[in-house]
């Protein structure tokens, strides 16, 4: 029986893309995934990350969909929620791999709403869709991995360039000051201006003028 695990990275940080990964494999090759240590991404050292990233993408099929910022922002002008983009994309990943099961990482508060939003779609494989999928199946953590490491390769990428902006999450000190340090002079393409975060740095840069 084909399965397919599908989770993402980079839902709530204000700088960088979002991924949504899908990792495919036969139900009786998730041993493996858990003999190479694959676990929820979070609770893997960077670099341990990296070493079974390394292992998965040699031995495994998977896939990857990005929204970039300016994708972000413009899906939200047009009222399309983050569930909504993640939806579609989780679509695609299923149709791609046709599996028979597609286990999922809730993204929203109801499993049974998101699980709705893909069936609607016309999904024929069966769907497990959980919050904490990530830690209970080893093909979701597979994806959970995949997704992180991408993103934050990219943001590496990014830092070299625009010196370290941390992680690109709201709650970092090191985020807030490069946002107030760019919001006066321009800020560059991998912020996502839709956010609520930069609404506020925003009226803050305005009422420094008054």
């Amino acid at each position: 029986m084909k399965i397919l695990g599908i989770d993402e990275a980079g839902r709530g940080p204000v700088l960088g893309n979002l991924i949504v990964a899908g990792v495919a494999c036969e139900e009786e090759e998730q041993a493996t995934l858990v003999k190479i240590g694959v676990k929820d991404s979070k609770k893997l050292s960077p670099e341990r990350r990296e070493e079974i990233f390394e292992e998965l993408v040699s031995s495994f099929t998977y896939r990857v969909v990005e929204f970039t910022p300016r994708e972000i922002d413009s899906r939200h002008r047009r009222r399309e929620t983050l569930n909504q983009m993640e939806a579609r994309a989780m679509i695609e990943l299923i149709n791609h791999f046709s599996p028979d099961v597609a286990y999922i990482d809730c993204i929203g508060p109801s499993t049974g709403k998101f699980a709705s939003l893909l069936a609607n779609a016309g999904i024929a494989c069966s769907l497990v869709v959980e919050h904490r999928a990530d830690e209970r199946y080893p093909i979701v953590s597979a994806a959970s991995i995949i997704a992180k490491v991408i993103r934050d390769r990219k943001l590496e990428m990014l830092k070299q360039e625009y010196g370290d902006f941390g992680s690109g999450y709201p709650s970092d000190p090191r985020t807030v000051a490069f946002l107030e340090e760019h919001i006066s002079k321009g800020l560059p393409p991998f912020v996502r201006n839709s956010w609520r975060t930069l609404s506020r740095f925003k009226n803050r840069s305005l009422d420094s003028f008054e």
